[in-house]
């Protein structure tokens, strides 16, 4: 039979739609063409291909091939399609059995000597593969990545004759088994390091029981990017449904898999990064800062250093927990399910009120100007860090020693991480996502007030301005603090608490 079908996939954001290669060869002058909306590097697999076979040491059909990639509406790009296609022309002409390739799914870029070389966005299709019940053949450099998809079959080669041996029954490969390690490498940087900082080491934990959104204000060298980097040693670990979800964006991202699978992730870019770095983009879209933070922590050192349009972008993410990339050709959704910590000086000095401050007041209010009302609105946690009494820092290795000790018994990130994973463990039995995400009927439902507390927020939005987002906000602040308390109503002091983190 002169007509083969071979399975693969393409890669569109974190999804990999199912491409059929169909490779029919006919009478007529040799040719090969390729059809089904291919692009650049599609189109040149042809001469890799051809190479590849007769290096190999295949004979290459001298007759009129035409290969079709279906469905013809997707766009196809990259070297992806070589294997598939390679074997496609094998299996036509009959140097393979046909039946053989019925239950797989082919992936790699081939080399012209016939050696298999690896491509990016793996796991969405080893996802996929695994849900359509067939086995995956690819590079076995990939293999590591595809394999986090226990559910599928994943076989690897390393050269086009390894895969026709398998085929063909002579020499079977072996299935890869990936083993799942969890570590904490936050460890060894311990909450209970930080000197003093009470009430920010606080705001920090209701951050984490909640995924509330947090920003520190305070001089330079008082501890804030400090704490921002102690938070990922009190956050829970993912799932491994959401170890796998971060996982699939990672690896359309090109950043292969992570060394911790089920550590949250935590992104520090630059103020110097562009808009399109923070969310995502390009000719080809790729995942941003914010998607590489799904499910994790985004920290914004030096806030008002960032471009205000650059801030701006955050906006709608932070509600909707996803960003559309929209082109002429396609839109592509990526995951942006992240928590918002950033930090910030009170001026651009740093020193606003102190002797030695020279910021005049049109530079303050430009300084501050660079964070807009609505960014800040969405902010539920804005906590003032002043300086550590200089007796502190001072004390002798003794007294250092005694406090370390009593602030690793009272609050280590060991211990703060139990009391995070205890409020959570509640709010998703009780309402199935973290307060943070409450919607407007949950909030009527799990954030009832009194009377007296009504009374207390109304003077509140009157003094404070606040707005319904802020509004909602605080309460959805006071409810992880009555969490976090094991309380199953709000009191009035988790109420002023929750009222008190709104500068």
């Amino acid at each position: 039979m002169s007509l083969a079908v071979i399975y693969t996939r393409a890669k569109s954001g974190i999804t990999a739609p199912l491409v059929t290669v169909e490779v029919h060869l006919s009478n007529g002058l040799p040719s090969l063409s390729i059809v089904g909306l291919p692009e650049a590097a599609v189109k040149e697999s042809k001469d890799r291909v051809r190479s590849a076979l007769l290096n190999s040491h295949f004979e290459f059909p001298a007759r009129r091939i035409t290969i079709n990639l279906a469905p013809a509406d997707l766009p196809k790009e990259g070297g992806r399609f070589d294997l598939p296609i390679a074997l496609g022309i094998l299996a036509a002409s009959g140097q393979i059995p046909l039946d053989a390739v019925q239950n797989y799914e082919f992936l790699g870029e081939l080399a012209l000597s016939g050696e298999l070389r690896p491509v990016d966005s793996i796991l969405p299709s080893s996802l996929a593969c695994g849900k359509s019940q067939r086995r995956l053949l690819l590079p076995l450099a990939n293999a590591t990545e595809a394999s986090l998809a226990s559910e599928t079959e994943v076989y690897a080669a390393h050269h086009l004759l390894e895969v026709c041996a398998h085929l063909k029954g002579t020499k079977t490969i072996p299935r890869q088994q990936y083993q799942y390690q969890q570590t904490r490498g936050a460890e060894s940087a311990d909450i209970s390091e930080v000197i003093g900082q009470h009430q920010a080491k606080r705001a920090l934990e209701i951050a984490a029981a909640g995924t509330h959104n947090l920003l520190f204000i305070g001089p330079p060298g008082t501890g804030k990017t400090m704490l921002a980097s102690r938070l990922p040693g009190i956050l829970p670990a993912l799932d491994h449904s959401a170890a796998l979800e971060v996982a699939a964006v990672y690896s359309v991202a090109n950043h292969g898999p992570r060394a911790d699978f089920y550590a949250r992730p935590f992104r520090a870019p630059h103020h110097t990064a562009s808009s399109v770095s923070l969310v995502g983009g390009g000719s080809s879209p790729r995942p941003g800062e914010i998607s590489l933070a799904h499910q994790g922590v985004l920290f914004l050192d030096e806030l008002p250093e960032f471009p205000r349009k650059v801030l701006e972008v955050l906006r709608e993410p932070l509600e909707s927990g996803s960003i559309l990339i929209a082109r002429a050709q396609a839109s592509i959704e990526y995951p942006a399910n992240f928590m918002l910590v950033s930090a910030m000086n009170p001026c651009p000095c740093g020193y606003l009120g102190e002797q030695r401050c020279r910021c005049t007041p049109d530079q303050v209010k430009r300084y501050r100007d660079k964070i807009s009302g609505p960014l800040l609105d969405r902010i539920d946690l804005q906590v003032h860090v002043p300086r550590v009494p200089y007796q502190q820092l001072t004390a002798s290795n003794t007294e250092k020693k005694s406090t370390l000790a009593k602030n690793r018994a009272d609050g280590s990130s060991e211990v703060i991480r139990s009391r995070v994973l205890f409020a959570r463990k509640k709010q998703l039995a009780r309402q199935g996502c973290t307060n943070a995400k409450l919607s407007r009927k949950q909030i009527e439902l799990y954030c009832k007030l009194n009377e007296q507390q009504r009374d207390l927020m109304n003077k509140a939005i009157e003094r404070m301005n606040l707005s319904a987002r802020g509004f909602h906000r605080v309460l959805k602040v006071a409810r992880t603090i009555a969490d976090i308390d094991n309380q199953d109503v709000i009191l009035d002091s988790h109420l002023s608490e929750a009222l008190s983190y709104r500068l």
